[in-house]
């Protein structure tokens, strides 16, 4: 099958290879997706370029843990009448060096998960890691009816879904954004308030917006960056859930800011949630597609052969979900 893999880390043009590899093999409880699109995560794009500073776990690695296709093939367990089934999948990396980024991936079936057929396949392939990081990050120590939540940097891919999540769950949202642009995405996506952090004071903002009790969740996209912020909007024993933290790397932790208030750090990873917690982030989601409510990133397109571009588009911080079409499309 055809696909694009790398087999050194570095900079995407220079280490992103195109040709034919083995196709992936179905084992017991799996299914092989016929890709349509793959999503590209930061993650994807950290690891292929040695950023997280961890060595590659294999000798050749196909990226991307995020697609969407139709099942061709089943393995021994599972319905032979998922066969011909539109799915969104997730967790494409699970076998040692593959990944969506190729014309066939194998996954476990219970990460196909069915595809409306008014969503389309790009749109599918965005799904995976941003909402079901998304599901973990809002849920994380429970409900949130009745509370407010802060969405950082609330125009983004995963905050797009936490948004609509914690107002789905009758929270109370206050997202941030850096533009017009991405407060405007923000908004519609069903934030209470949206507050530009380059021209606003988010620290007397929200304490206004909150009457003075501060927030009971942070959904945090660059903890190193914003925790001198988050301390000072925090409610008492409330959360702040991390997925990232780019521009600071090893964040400096306020000790005596936090442990009075009884704070809970937690941090998020999309690719190692537990079965339980992908099962339902999925099966919210799927709740939601069906009754047409959830708003999806806008789906930037890419085609098989300019996967380096769309690896580039997503370390510039394009606004938008980027995707790579394969050959199968």
């Amino acid at each position: 099958m055809w696909a694009v893999w790398y087999e050194k880390q570095g900079p995407a043009r220079e280490v992103l290879e195109f040709g034919e590899v083995k196709h992936p093999a179905v084992g017991h409880g799996e299914v092989l997706v016929e890709i349509a699109a793959s999503g590209v995560n930061p993650h994807d794009t950290k690891s292929r370029s040695g950023w997280t500073e961890r060595a590659m776990a294999h000798r050749r690695i196909i990226p991307h843990s995020d697609g969407a296709g139709t099942i061709v093939e089943v393995g021994e367990s599972v319905s032979p009448m998922r066969v011909g089934e539109r799915v969104w999948i997730f967790r494409a990396d699970h076998l040692a060096g593959f990944g969506a980024a190729a014309e066939f991936a194998v996954v476990a079936a219970a990460h196909a998960v069915s595809l409306p057929d008014d969503v389309s396949f790009e749109i599918g392939a965005g799904i995976g890691v941003p909402a079901l990081t998304a599901y973990a990050a809002v849920f994380t120590g429970g409900a949130v009816t009745g509370r407010t939540v802060l969405v950082q940097g609330g125009a983004g891919a995963v905050a797009s879904y936490a948004i609509q999540f914690a107002r789905w769950n009758g929270a109370r949202v206050i997202a941030t954004a850096s533009s017009p642009e991405k407060a405007a995405i923000a908004k519609q996506l069903g934030a209470d308030h949206v507050l530009d952090y380059r021209r606003e004071d988010v620290v007397s903002q929200v304490r206004a917006l909150s009457n003075g009790q501060g927030v009971d969740r942070i959904i945090e996209v660059d903890l190193g960056a914003n925790l001198p912020i988050d301390v000072e909007i925090v409610a008492p024993h409330a959360i702040i859930a991390s997925y990232s933290s780019s521009r600071v790397r090893e964040p400096a932790l306020p000790y005596y800011k936090l442990a009075p208030n009884d704070i809970t750090i937690r941090f998020v990873q999309g690719m190692i949630l537990t079965e339980q917690c992908r099962a339902d982030g999925a099966r919210l989601v799927t709740e939601l597609m069906r009754r047409k409510t959830l708003l999806h990133p806008k789906a930037i397109i890419f085609e098989f052969a300019d996967c380096a571009a769309a690896h580039e588009a997503v370390e510039a911080g394009v606004i938008g979900k980027v995707v790579v079409r394969s050959f199968n499309t």
